[in-house]
C-alpha cells in the first residue's frame, strides 16, 4: 500500500504539471487545446533522442522545451490568432493539430515504446521498502516547476495581465493590456510545462507516439476536479486523482483505477460543477 501511496504522488505531481499548463491555456484563454497532450508527448521523444544519439539527459531536458516553445508559439501565431481563439474553431484546429504531430511522430519516431536510463540512480529506503530516488527528484522537481510558475503568475506584471485577461478580456484590453502577448505567453507556458513533463517521465514511463492522449484525459480530469483557472485545485486535485490510481492500481488494476477516476469526475460535475476551488461565473 505505501508502494501504491508514494507512486501515485509521483505520478500526481507528474499530471499535476501537465494539467498545469492546460488549466492556464483553458483559465486565460477560453479555449480547449486537444492537443495539449501530443506536447507532453514531444517532450519524451525528443529527450529520448537527445539522450540515445547525443548521450546527455539534461540537454533532453533543455531542447525538449525549447522546440516545444517554437512549435506553440508558431501554432499560436499561425492558426489560433488567425481564427481568433473561436471556441468553437480551435477544438477543430487542434484535433488536426494533434493527428498531425502523432503521424509525423508515427512516420520518424516509430510505432515503438522506448525509455532511457535516468541521469541518476540512488535507492531511498523506507521501513518496509526501497525507492528510486530519480522518481522522488521528479515529485521534487515538478513542485519546484509549479512553484515558480505561480511566482510568475502572481508577483510579475506579465502574471498580472494574464490575472486580468482571465477575469475580463474587454476590460484588461481597455486599461491597455497587450491581449495578443498575453495570449502568446500563455499557450507557450502551458505547452512547456507539458513537455518538462515528457521529459522527466521518460526513465520510467516509455515514450511512445499515443502516449500524450490518457495525459490530455487525465489532466482533464484534474481541470474539473479542482476548479478551472485555480492552481491550487490543480494541485489538490492531481494528488487525489495520482494516489487512487496508485493504490487501486496496486490492489485491483490500472483499469479500474481509471474508471474510479471517471466516477469522480461525475461526482464532482453533480455535486459542485464549478470543481473543489473554482469560482462561479
Amino acid at each position: 500500500m505505501f508502494l501504491g501511496l508514494l507512486d501515485g504522488v509521483v505520478f500526481g505531481l507528474i499530471m499535476a504539471l501537465i494539467a498545469l499548463g492546460l488549466t492556464i491555456t483553458f483559465g486565460i484563454m477560453r479555449i480547449v487545446n486537444v492537443a495539449h497532450g501530443e506536447f507532453y508527448m514531444l517532450g519524451a521523444v525528443i529527450a529520448w533522442y537527445a539522450t540515445t544519439y547525443l548521450g546527455s539527459f539534461i540537454l533532453g531536458l533543455i531542447i525538449a522545451p525549447a522546440a516545444v516553445t517554437g512549435l506553440a508559439a508558431i501554432v499560436e501565431r499561425t492558426v489560433l490568432r488567425k481564427i481568433n481563439y473561436n471556441p468553437e474553431s480551435t477544438i477543430v484546429a487542434t484535433i488536426g493539430l494533434l493527428y498531425i504531430i502523432q503521424q509525423l511522430v508515427l512516420a520518424i519516431y516509430g510505432p515503438y515504446a522506448y525509455n532511457v536510463e535516468p541521469p541518476f540512480y540512488f535507492r531511498v529506503d523506507f521501513p518496509w521498502f526501497g525507492y528510486s530516488g530519480y522518481k522522488l527528484s521528479v515529485a521534487v522537481f515538478s513542485l519546484l516547476i509549479m512553484g515558480l510558475t505561480a511566482l510568475f503568475i502572481f508577483k510579475t506584471r506579465m502574471g498580472l495581465y494574464m490575472r486580468a485577461t482571465q477575469q475580463d478580456r474587454e476590460i484588461a484590453q481597455a486599461f491597455g493590456v497587450p491581449v495578443g502577448r498575453v495570449y502568446m505567453i500563455s499557450f507557450v507556458l502551458g505547452a512547456v510545462l507539458a513537455a518538462i513533463a515528457g521529459v522527466l517521465v521518460v526513465p520510467f514511463l516509455q515514450a511512445y507516439y499515443l502516449m500524450g492522449l490518457e495525459a490530455l484525459l487525465i489532466s482533464f480530469m484534474i481541470v474539473i476536479i479542482g476548479g478551472l483557472g485555480s492552481l491550487k485545485g490543480t494541485l489538490v486535485a492531481a494528488l487525489i486523482i495520482g494516489v487512487i490510481d496508485g493504490i487501486v492500481s496496486v490492489f485491483f488494476s490500472p483499469t479500474l483505477a481509471k474508471i474510479v477516476g471517471s466516477a469522480l469526475v461525475a461526482a464532482m460535475l453533480l455535486i459542485k460543477p464549478t470543481g473543489l476551488f473554482g469560482a462561479g461565473r
